[in-house]
């Protein structure tokens, strides 16, 4: 009887300990103070976006974004601010998921101070 007690309780105890509402609950804010885009911004695209926006592009893609003149052509020109925060089929990453809340807030920053390079 006191076994299955345990039991109960270790399952009860795992059952709650673990929440998950959606993948921006396990991403922590990311507060920068200057955002640039060697520092910032190359990350972001280098990790989501080359598969697809490498020079010369693949997969469709319509334009590289693989130096800082395309992607700030991309947000200036292209709506690509726009795109990974879409909540539609027509999100970038293209395939995958949307990039975490956190990640877009920073390339909405950097649009905001000017799109600064280094």
């Amino acid at each position: 009887m006191k076994r299955t007690y345990l039991i109960y309780i270790l399952i009860l105890t795992a059952f709650y300990s673990c929440s998950y509402v959606n993948e921006d609950d396990l991403t922590e804010d990311i507060m920068v103070d200057d955002v640039t885009y060697e520092d910032n911004i190359k990350t972001i695209i280098d990790s989501n976006c080359i598969s697809c926006h490498s020079n010369p592009p693949t997969n469709g893609a319509p334009m590289a974004l693989t130096t800082y003149d395309n992607v700030r052509d991309a947000v200036e020109n292209r709506n690509l601010i726009g795109r990974i925060s879409a909540t539609d089929a027509s999100v970038m990453p293209a395939g995958g998921q949307r990039l975490p809340q956190s990640i877009i807030d920073l390339v909405i920053q950097w649009e905001a101070e000017g799109l600064i390079e280094n």
